[in-house]
């Protein structure tokens, strides 16, 4: 049997074990919380670009910005292109990808709707 005091074991493994592991940890939690950012911005887009549409086909063109830019925050970077093809109004929002948060992106993506031509009741 070996004295007591010569039998180091493994005391302090778990800390230099956490130490490892907190940045892959960090990075995990980055990389998650930009898919889920991404995925907003692609939710973002398709019902700015679907609001767009409809205003668009009921009131014309103004209404169509307008009402695209309503369901976009200020701090994503938004294009919005809307005009008739035929006898549908379509809508093209394009939106910044952000990294960590919106104003810093790297990319763009692009929501499309389109709506039936409407008029107005006089």
């Amino acid at each position: 049997m070996a004295a007591r005091g010569s039998v180091r074991g493994d005391r302090g493994q778990v800390a230099v074990e956490f130490v490892g592991m907190v940045p892959l940890i960090l990075l995990l939690v980055a990389a998650v919380w930009e898919c889920v950012l991404i995925g907003y911005a692609f939710s973002l887009a398709g019902n700015a670009a679907d609001e767009a549409a409809r205003a668009g086909a009921v009131k014309g063109g103004g209404a169509c910005a307008a009402a695209a830019g309503e369901h976009v925050g200020g701090a994503w970077a938004l294009q919005v292109d809307c005009g008739p093809a035929g006898d549908v109004y379509k809508a093209t929002v394009k939106l910044k990808i952000p990294v960590f948060y919106p104003g810093l992106d790297f990319g763009e993506l692009t929501g499309t709707a389109g709506a039936a031509m409407e008029k107005e009741a006089e």
